[in-house]
């Protein structure tokens, strides 16, 4: 199955770029690497839970635009954070984006590999 690369290359601050793709549209499917709270410098949003989440989704939900879907097509996420003790602010701030019909989703504490980061969001979405 053919499948198009979306997004571009994801450059950090200090202007690496890493090896992967931001997302890839495959047949219906749109899946979506980890998001980060980076801002379009590649700096991390702000040094707590919330900021980086909304900014994590407001990176999936241009992301997404770029492919042509939105939120609402989104059915399955899976989030990283890196302390238990953010899960419900966490919780929260992504509750915002779903307000109805949320996807399902798996949610685990682990270390990030970008200091300072306290959650990472990946997402597949269903666009056909």
């Amino acid at each position: 199955m053919a499948h198009e690369i979306i997004g571009g290359p994801l450059k950090l601050a200090d202007g690496r770029v890493l090896p992967l793709s931001k997302a890839i549209r495959a047949g219906d499917f749109v899946l979506l690497s980890g998001q980060l709270g980076l801002n379009a410098e590649g700096r991390l949003a702000g040094p707590d839970v919330a900021a980086q989440t909304q900014q994590a989704m407001e990176n999936i939900e241009a992301l997404l635009a770029e492919a042509g879907c939105g939120l609402e097509h989104v059915v399955k996420a899976t989030v990283w954070l890196t302390d238990t003790a953010d899960f419900a602010t966490f919780n929260t701030t992504y509750a915002h984006y779903f307000p109805s019909r949320p996807p399902v989703r798996s949610t685990v504490c682990s270390a990030l590999v970008l200091p300072g980061a306290r959650v990472e969001i990946e997402v597949m979405a269903y666009a056909g």
